[in-house]
């Protein structure tokens, strides 16, 4: 009798998510779009309503569920990041006759102000104490920043121009400084149309300038600058608005040099520590010769470790932030491939997810945030994922760093066309769902669309 009430129920929910698809598609907005819904049972894993669920869509930041429980799983939740600190020949009297060198392996968190142990200010005061601890106060020769102990390439290939300048398309490199970003503050006065005046940069930065073409436009308009720039470039330039009348008003972008902005501030440092260096702060990626390392005997004299990955995730998908997915992929790619490219790291996702049952054709993915509009992913996967997930030990941390929206634990994705939804949620009546939803080439705006998409997910409450 019991099983005879949940087949009603179920098949309730079933009908009440097909009327609201139905509605949905009908909308004027959807004319030219595509949706695709997958809801299944959280504990047996069997389908509820399935539309379009084999239909590989653009995913937008959805795309980072996949990553997370890949690193999650692959990595460990313990994983950390290193930074090493290395020299050659001797010290003697206080002083290094050789050359230290610095090692990153693409910490993401390098001079985040996400962790009290993170900031710009501590991991400096940390170099500056492993070279008093190695009683170094002359260094007689130079400072070798390695910025290819991964690749050379910092940005996945399918990343558009109008986003990598900008805060959101930080590239990963090896060594990454300050989350890869750096605020540009503007000032426009109470005229719409005028020019806008660039204050100041937070940090400074070093050998890069920018040419700023935003404008003031009508109160309450809102952020629409944007900055662009490419990466290892010294110029970019800026366009869009602001709204009128603001003294201190603050866009973000992705330094285009994150190794080198690093050993700027490095040298300053060290010489506010009274740090003798003889020689010059080098990046490997200017002096190597066809991507080989520059060589030298290293001696170790310490390292600088990340937060753990199970704390570093909680900011990923809590905030969505694409460059520690972009850092995952390739550490996934150094640990199994050792190569950390962001190409091998898509293989052993893609390869991880095989072996788990879903097909390879179900994720056409280029990077691992979804910022990249190439990404083709399938609500059906995303669906496998999430259920694979309340499998692991690691589950209560994924599940926690979740965002809630709309009341519901979920990952949201937007981009330009792309909107999603992908998480959990348990009902009034303690019925527990996991589900996916996405839809590409709507008209509208995305607010109204999130909206539209809300209703449907209502249905599950």
């Amino acid at each position: 009798m019991l099983a005879m009430l949940g087949n009603i129920y179920a098949q309730s929910i079933t009908e009440k998510l097909k009327t609201a698809v139905v509605l949905l598609e009908k909308d004027p907005h959807m004319r030219h779009a595509i949706m695709s819904l997958y809801v299944a049972d959280a504990k047996t894993g069997h389908a509820i309503f399935e539309k379009n669920i084999q239909v590989g869509l653009a995913p937008a930041s959805t795309q980072k569920i996949i990553t997370s429980a890949t690193a999650l799983d692959l990595l460990s939740k313990e994983f950390r990041f290193k930074t090493y600190f290395r020299h050659d020949l001797e010290i003697k009297n206080e002083e290094l006759t050789g050359n230290i060198y610095v090692t990153g392996e693409g910490d993401p968190t390098l001079g985040s102000w996400r962790w009290s142990n993170t900031t710009e200010l501590v991991i400096m005061n940390k170099i500056i104490g492993i070279l008093k601890k190695n009683k170094i106060k002359r260094i007689m020769g130079d400072i070798w920043i390695d910025d290819l102990t991964y690749t050379a390439q910092p940005v996945p290939d399918g990343w558009i121009w109008q986003d990598i300048g900008n805060y959101y398309g930080a590239g990963s490199w090896s060594i990454n400084w300050r989350e890869n970003q750096y605020d540009l503050v503007l000032q426009s006065d109470g005229q719409i149309g005028n020019a806008t005046s660039m204050i100041r940069t937070v940090p400074e930065l070093y050998d890069f300038s920018l040419t700023n073409s935003i404008k003031a436009a009508k109160k309450g308009s809102g952020d629409n600058g944007y900055i662009y720039a490419s990466p290892f470039a010294k110029s970019g330039f800026t366009t869009g608005t602001i709204p009128v009348d603001q003294k201190a008003f603050i866009i973000s972008g992705s330094i285009s040099n994150p190794p080198f902005q690093f050993s700027k501030t490095l040298e300053r440092n060290l010489a506010a520590s009274n740090i003798f260096l003889a020689g010059k702060l080098k990046l490997y990626s200017a002096y190597s010769k066809n991507g080989q390392p520059v060589e030298g005997a290293k001696h170790e004299m310490d390292s600088i470790t990340s937060p753990d990955l199970d704390s570093m995730n909680y900011w990923f998908l809590q905030k969505s932030i694409n460059l520690y997915g972009e850092a995952f992929v390739k550490a996934l790619a150094y640990k199994y491939k050792a190569q950390g490219t962001t190409e091998l790291g898509i293989e052993v996702i893609r390869n991880f997810w095989t072996q788990r049952g879903i097909e390879k054709s179900a994720l056409h993915i280029m990077d691992g945030s979804g910022l990249s509009p190439q990404n083709r992913v399938t609500t059906h996967a995303l669906v496998s994922v999430l259920l694979y997930a309340k499998t692991r030990s690691w589950f209560p941390s994924f599940y926690h760093a979740l965002p809630t929206f709309n009341g519901m634990k979920i990952k949201s994705g937007s981009i330009g066309g792309a909107r999603s939804f992908a998480g959990y949620h348990t009902s009034a009546t303690r019925k527990e769902y996991v589900f996916a939803i996405i839809v590409n080439n709507y008209d509208g705006s995305p607010g109204e669309m999130v909206k539209k998409m809300y209703k449907v997910l209502d249905v599950l409450k």
